[in-house]
């Protein structure tokens, strides 16, 4: 299996995290309940196995954890991913949440790029700053070197714009981590 720990200590947060891109169990704790109800949506909807302790200093805001999970969760998924031979490398989804609509787009390049377009109209969403919504996106791609396209088609409740988000990356993961060969899908010869 296509596996990864990753153990991350600041003096702002303290991570452990194993995962499968193979599938697996969620379990998640952040201390943020509606950010850990995001990151079950990306394990089930992505096929990915996610085990996540994060300690946090949420006693300032929940910026520190969102962004450090982020970091976290991307160096996993480029070491499980190794060579990335075989791997289908391009995934993308359009995901419908109730009146919601997301796009998103990743290329698994090696090049770290975020194109977010969102209008999230309320500022939280139980204990969740909604700006960190792209703050996630944006630690995410950098640390995991993929080229990430999130774009909000439709929605105005912010709860649905934020897991379509959650949900379409995770489809679009879930497509662009397929091994569906042999071979490493660049004319590069390197990604």
């Amino acid at each position: 299996m296509r596996t990864s720990t990753i153990n991350r200590r600041t003096s702002e947060t303290d991570i452990s995290l194993t995962l499968s891109l193979d599938g697996g169990a969620a379990e998640i704790s952040t201390g943020l309940a509606f950010f850990d109800h995001m990151l079950a949506q990306l394990a089930r909807h992505g096929g990915l196995g996610i085990a996540l302790k994060c300690l946090g200093d949420l006693e300032v805001d929940g910026h520190h954890t969102v962004e450090d999970v982020g970091l976290a969760l991307g160096e996993a998924l480029r070491e499980a991913l190794g060579d990335k031979r075989g791997i289908e490398r391009y995934g993308q989804a359009i995901v419908p949440m109730d009146e919601a609509l997301i796009l998103c787009a990743v290329d698994l390049s090696g090049r770290p790029c975020l194109r977010y377009t969102a209008e999230i109209p309320a500022g939280r969403v139980g204990d969740f700053d909604t700006e960190l919504a792209r703050e996630f996106m944006q630690a995410f791609c950098n640390s995991g070197m993929f080229a990430l396209h999130i774009r909000q088609l439709d929605g105005v409740n912010s709860h649905h714009i934020i897991e379509g988000m959650f949900k379409a990356l995770a489809r679009a993961l879930k497509a662009a981590v397929a091994v569906t060969g042999g071979e490493l899908p660049s004319t590069k010869g390197v990604l």
